[in-house]
């Protein structure tokens, strides 16, 4: 039962980290583990709890929790979500919740696209200045389309407007 739980401890503690062994997880992903794993429900078990629970099996100055470490605290949370139970009954039954359990990636790299982004980015239908920009296929045009580009030429570094000086008879 452990070693379905210390996998699934693992899965967890790998998530999001790129640098990570595995043998180590920190508070963030100790909370997702509860919250996937339906170890938090939101009534017995909150995500103060978790915080709580991680903060006090953590040591002092540590940042991250081991597997020991994190059996303590599934203890901790196991009483608290299953009341009733005496701990180590708690303890399997919160093992029981993680097992073959991932780390849950729903909804987190959707692309949402709003009715008025069509109507927004179509650069058929700029008008004024700003469709100036952009050349008949809608590709932009750089700086050319957002400056007068003056040519500098003359005697003088400062001279704009080659040949506009009026010549003397």
């Amino acid at each position: 039962m452990a070693s379905e739980a210390e996998k699934t401890f693992q899965r967890f503690a790998v998530f999001g980290e790129s640098s990570s062994s595995g043998t180590e997880m920190n508070n963030k992903n100790f909370s997702k583990l509860c919250k996937d794993c339906g170890i938090m429900d939101g009534k017995a078990v909150t995500s103060t709890d978790v915080d709580i629970v991680f903060s006090k099996v953590k040591a002092k100055n540590a940042r991250t929790i081991t597997f020991s470490e994190f059996q303590e605290a599934m203890k901790e949370l196991g009483q608290k979500r299953f009341k009733g139970k005496n701990p180590d009954e708690a303890l399997q039954a919160v093992f029981k919740l993680m097992e073959g359990k991932d780390p849950a990636t729903t909804g987190v790299t959707k692309a949402t696209t709003v009715g008025g982004v069509d109507r927004l980015t179509d650069t058929s239908k700029y008008t004024g200045t700003h469709k100036e920009r952009f050349d008949d296929s809608g590709k932009g045009k750089g700086i050319a389309g957002r400056e007068e580009v003056t040519d500098n030429t003359g005697y003088v570094s400062g001279y704009k407007g080659a040949g506009t000086y009026d010549k003397k008879k």
